[in-house]
């Protein structure tokens, strides 16, 4: 550990990323005049969906701050600029073209992310004042409003761009993990609070679980399955050259979640404002919605369990396309050992992918509901585990300190050449 701080580079990286980290923590804490955060607070506790934005604002949605969106738009608009490169032929093209092309893409996804900063934050706006969490605001408060969580939302993407340029890791998921990480101390008090109000059985057998939880997210995250791979050579003395094709058991990171629990939490969301609305019509349907779409109830995880599911499978084969791979062994001369080259290896590697992504999208289901079977086995009082930061921190650290290791092993070899 002590190793890191002794290079100059790696340790002024380490303190610019604190800085960064410093400046972030204390924008989560300037909050917008006129609002009444107590109530805010009591909110999210019922919210899932704002909740989880506030997940990625590193608690500036319980403040209201100048930062309260966080990094959702960009986040969202890096979702839909993802899709968008698989769907259109030019955008594809683009991708291809290396860092250039890499440069432009992450261009289209922050001028993208500002109209989606603007949209969300309107909607956060009326859906909170249609169920009298903040007061009304006239015409020229709501767009000065807008302006502040916009412009708060891309500050918070450039801090991200400063980070990766000249901190340690990606700058905006190290954004999210200190998210995540900063809520520690309430989870620490939470826990606290279960320990003495359960029983020390059941307390021991939660930590175990937790344990668990922890090692089969590193298991999964970092496990893969090599796919053998030979490339003949053309002179006779030399020997065939074997190596490895790995597949992802998660391919798609954490990407279903936030797309299943963007949309399992929607009829939630707006059941508020229909059963403020006064007509028995939406009213009753807000009933519902709010009845089968609170996050304690079966209807709503089973659902949430499915989308996950599906999203995985649908954003892996988006991202793994054995039609290409195929292809390009193919054309490098290369093949799987008993299995011909072309269609026969494209049909064999979604037959692998197939049954990886089965098992991945099972596991991230299991991870995006793991709190209400928590709360079903133990009850709501004891601890509980957020399976979708757990999946994001752990993701976070293994690139992180991955980083590291490849900069102080760089250091070294450039000091042994020298």
């Amino acid at each position: 550990m002590l190793k890191i701080f002794k290079l100059p580079d790696l340790r002024k990286k380490i303190i610019f990323t604190l800085f960064i980290i410093a400046v972030f923590r204390l924008l989560a804490h300037i909050p917008v005049p006129g609002v009444d955060t107590s109530s805010i607070k009591a909110y999210l506790e019922q919210s899932v969906i704002f909740g989880f934005f506030d997940l990625f604002s590193g608690g500036g949605f319980q403040n209201f701050s100048i930062v309260t969106l966080g990094l959702g738009p960009y986040i969202n608009a890096s979702i839909i600029i993802q899709l968008l490169t698989m769907l259109i032929p030019s955008l594809e093209e683009m991708a291809k073209e290396g860092e250039y092309g890499q440069e432009k893409i992450n261009m289209y996804t922050k001028v993208l992310a500002i109209p989606m900063s603007f949209v969300q934050a309107y909607g956060i706006y009326f859906l909170l004042s249609k169920q009298g969490i903040i007061n009304s605001l006239g015409g020229f408060d709501v767009v000065l409003l807008v302006l502040t969580f916009t412009a708060g939302s891309m500050l918070l993407v450039w801090l991200g761009d400063l980070l990766t340029e000249k901190g340690v890791g990606n700058g905006i998921s190290a954004l999210i993990f200190v998210s995540i990480i900063s809520r520690l101390p309430t989870s620490a008090v939470s826990a606290v609070t279960g320990i003495l109000s359960s029983n020390y059985l059941q307390t021991i057998i939660v930590l175990v679980l937790i344990l668990l939880t922890i090692i089969a997210v590193v298991l999964v995250n970092e496990g893969t399955r090599n796919v053998l791979l030979e490339y003949g050579r053309s002179s006779e003395r030399s020997k065939k050259v074997t190596n490895y094709l790995p597949i992802k058991i998660n391919q798609a990171g954490v990407i279903p979640i936030i797309f299943a629990v963007s949309i399992v939490s929607i009829p939630g969301m707006v059941s508020g404002p229909f059963m403020a609305s006064g007509k028995p019509g939406l009213v009753n349907i807000g009933s519902f919605m709010a009845k089968f779409f609170e996050p304690t109830a079966f209807s709503y995880n089973a659902l949430y369990f499915m989308l996950v599911v599906a999203f995985t499978f649908f954003y892996t084969f988006l991202q793994f396309n054995p039609e290409k791979i195929a292809e390009d062994v193919k054309k490098r001369g290369g093949f799987i050992p008993g299995v011909r080259p072309g269609t026969s290896t494209s049909n064999y590697l979604k037959r692998i992918v197939s049954r990886i992504t089965l098992m991945g999208s099972l596991f991230l289901g299991l991870i995006a509901i793991l709190p209400y079977f928590m709360n079903f086995i133990f009850g709501p009082n004891v601890i509980s585990i957020g399976g979708t930061s757990l999946l994001i921190a752990v993701s976070v650290v293994l690139e992180t300190v991955r980083q590291v290791e490849s900069l102080t092993v760089t250091r070294s070899y450039e000091k042994f050449l020298g």
